[in-house]
C-alpha cells in the first residue's frame, strides 16, 4: 500500500510552519495530496457568562475564530503556492468540544494525518482533541511532528517499539511503506517476557512478516533501566541516531471522549523525532 493522501490540521499559528513544512515534505516524497485543514478553535462556553452576555461573547468569539481560520488558510496557501505538489486548503470554525468528530470525519478518508506535537508549553487545549480524533474516531494513523529539525520524508534508521500488542501491530502494518524504505529498522524489545511461546525468540514472529515485505529488521532487547519505558526508547532513538519512531497508540474512554495512554503521552512530550502511531 502506498500513502496517496495526507491530511494535516491546522490550528494554531505558531505551529502551522513546522507542521507544514514536515507534511509538504512527506507527501511530495510520496507523490500524494495534501489536504490542509485549518481551524480556527471556538472556545466558548455560554453557561458560564452573566445573564444577558452570553450572546455578544459567543458571537466575538466566533468572529475571533473565524478571522485566525481565515489566516490559517492564507498563510497554507502562501506556503503551498507554486509546489508541484497536489494539495487543497480549507477552513472553518469548531468548538473545543467538537473537534474530535471534525477532526475524525477527514482523517477516515486519508492515510496519514500530520500533526503538532500537543503537549508543551503554551499549547492550546484543541490538539489533544485533534491527536485523539484522527486515532480513535478515525482510525488513521497519526504523524506527530516535533516543534523543530529538518524533516526527514524517508527515513533511513527507524526504531519500532513492540510489545506483541494489537496497537503496535497495527503500527507496523499502517507504516510499513516507510520501513520498507528505511536502510535498518530497529525493532526494540524492553524486558520481554519469560514465559511464553516467544520467550527463547522476543521478536522473531514480527522480524520475519518484515523480511517478507523486503524490511531489513534487527531486534534489539533491552532492559528497562530507567522509569519509564519512555525514558528507555528516547535514549536508544539517540543512540541509534534514529530519524522516526513509530509505535502502538494507547488510550482509553472517559466520559466518551478518547484520552491518551500514560505511555503515549509520555512518548509525545519527550520524542525528539516525528512519531508515527496507530491504534
Amino acid at each position: 500500500m502506498a500513502y496517496k493522501t495526507f491530511l494535516t490540521v491546522l490550528t494554531d499559528d505558531r505551529l502551522a510552519g513546522t507542521t507544514l513544512t514536515h507534511a509538504t515534505a512527506l507527501a511530495e516524497a510520496c507523490d500524494a495530496h495534501l489536504d490542509v485543514l485549518c481551524f480556527g478553535v471556538d472556545r466558548s462556553q455560554t453557561g458560564y457568562y452573566y445573564a444577558g452576555a452570553s450572546a455578544m461573547i459567543v458571537q466575538e468569539t466566533i468572529s475571533r475564530a473565524t478571522e485566525e481560520a481565515e489566516a490559517l488558510a492564507e498563510f497554507a496557501r502562501t506556503q503551498l503556492d507554486g509546489r508541484d505538489g497536489r494539495w487543497g486548503v480549507e477552513s472553518g470554525v469548531a468548538q473545543l468540544a467538537d473537534i474530535t468528530r471534525h477532526v475524525a470525519a477527514r482523517a477516515r478518508f486519508s492515510d496519514l494525518v500530520v500533526v503538532p506535537r500537543p503537549y508543551g508549553d503554551e499549547r492550546g487545549a484543541e490538539l489533544e482533541p485533534v491527536v485523539e480524533g484522527a486515532l480513535f474516531e478515525g482510525q488513521t494513523p497519526v504523524m506527530v511532528v516535533p516543534d523543530t529539525g529538518t524533516p526527514v520524508p524517508t527515513p533511513k534508521r527507524i526504531v519500532l517499539a513492540w510489545n506483541e500488542s494489537a496497537e503496535a501491530l497495527n503500527a507496523v502494518r499502517a507504516s510499513l511503506p516507510l520501513l520498507q524504505s528505511a536502510d535498518i529498522v530497529h525493532v526494540v524489545v524492553i524486558d520481554p517476557p519469560t514465559r511464553g511461546p516467544n520467550r527463547s525468540d522476543p521478536g522473531g514472529m514480527l522480524s520475519q512478516y518484515l523480511s517478507r515485505h523486503g524490511v531489513t529488521a534487527q531486534i534489539d532487547v533491552l532492559s528497562k533501566t530507567m522509569p519509564r519505558v519512555s525514558d528507555v526508547l528516547v535514549r536508544h532513538l539517540r543512540d541509534v541516531d534514529a530519524d522516526m519512531m513509530v509505535m502502538g497508540a494507547y488510550g482509553h474512554s472517559r466520559f466518551r471522549e478518547a484520552i491518551l495512554g500514560g505511555a503515549t503521552r509520555n512518548m509525545l512530550e519527550n520524542c525528539p523525532v516525528p512519531v508515527f502511531m496507530a491504534h
